[in-house]
């Protein structure tokens, strides 16, 4: 996937920059809780699915290597019985938001500690932004993190040998924001093929990473008959320029996009010899993918001919 093209069809998207430089999540969950984000909770049920396979297989430890992990959403999910909802409601607590950084820190560090731990896997963080690395790394959420942005530089020595640990590469939102050429990087590193999964919004193309990782003699799956609510579109812009995306790539949204939900599907890549061993559709089993009450958004609304935008409650 050039670059040229992902800048082109990121600008259908907003931009939340600003929430992924501050020393801890508070912003994070407040913007994206706001907007019913919900891709960390529907995927880590299928997450545990995945992971159950290659341990069934290949026994031994787990370690996942988490590319966008920002403030290391995923490895709580995974790791202790808590959801997005509870931590974005943790956060919107008055007395939560008038700490300091540091305390709000100390007091997550303590708070993670004193779940017990259900997770299969260990997690190494991935993401450019420093702030989140730190974060997840001083709480406890991830053994190590790397903060680094490989489509425009290489990894340390150091940042390769972390990268080289890990036997899973997970990723719930960050395709779009890299290209392959973050992915091949990461191979390039790892001693041994590890299963990629990928969450990716239908609105990206993913065949280029499924060129890049046929190169390493992995073959891809696409989980059939599936999609997994990302969160709610922010504004009509937002919502008109996805669905236009969709529209110019031939892909139909009637029933997904156009109920005012960025909609995901599974890509999984893994050893050819894993791939007969254990299907994608014969270890995952989806209750649904489409959950959860959604606060106002915008939909597509049919009058006559024409099709205009309405705001749903």
């Amino acid at each position: 996937m050039s670059s040229n093209r992902i800048v082109h069809i990121n600008r259908s998207k907003a931009v939340f920059d600003d929430i992924y430089v501050e020393p801890d999540p508070r912003a994070f969950f407040s913007v994206l809780g706001s907007l019913d984000y919900m891709i960390p909770d529907v995927a880590e049920s299928i997450i545990r699915q995945i992971l159950h396979a290659r341990s069934s297989i290949h026994g031994g430890n787990t370690t996942i290597l988490d590319v966008g992990c920002s403030y290391g959403v995923n490895a709580a999910l995974h790791r202790f019985p808590v959801s997005f909802a509870i931590l974005r409601q943790r956060y919107a607590c008055r007395d939560m938001m008038k700490l300091e950084a540091d305390e709000l820190i100390e007091l997550d560090r303590k708070f993670f500690a004193s779940w017990p731990e259900i997770g299969s896997a260990r997690f190494i963080g991935f993401d450019s932004s420093k702030d989140a690395i730190r974060y997840a790394n001083v709480v406890g959420l991830h053994d190590a993190g790397i903060a680094a942005d490989l489509e425009t530089s290489d990894l340390s020595p150091d940042e390769a040998a972390l990268v080289a640990s890990a036997n899973v590469v997970l990723s719930t939102g960050a395709i779009g924001y890299v290209t392959e050429r973050t992915y091949r990087k990461l191979l390039q590193a790892m001693p041994s093929r590890p299963w990629i999964i990928s969450f990716v919004l239908r609105m990206f193309p993913y065949d280029d990473f499924i060129a890049s990782f046929k190169e390493h003699g992995m073959v891809t799956e696409k989980l059939m008959g599936a999609t997994f609510v990302q969160r709610r579109f922010r504004d009509e812009h937002e919502f008109e320029g996805c669905l236009a995306v969709l529209s110019a790539r031939g892909i139909d949204t009637q029933g997904l996009e156009s109920e005012g939900l960025f909609q995901a599907e599974l890509f999984v890549s893994r050893p050819e010899e894993d791939v007969k061993a254990a299907p994608l559709n014969d270890i995952v089993t989806v209750a649904s993918g489409r959950f959860g009450s959604f606060a106002a958004r915008y939909v597509d609304v049919g009058k006559e001919d024409n099709v205009r935008v309405a705001l749903a409650v």
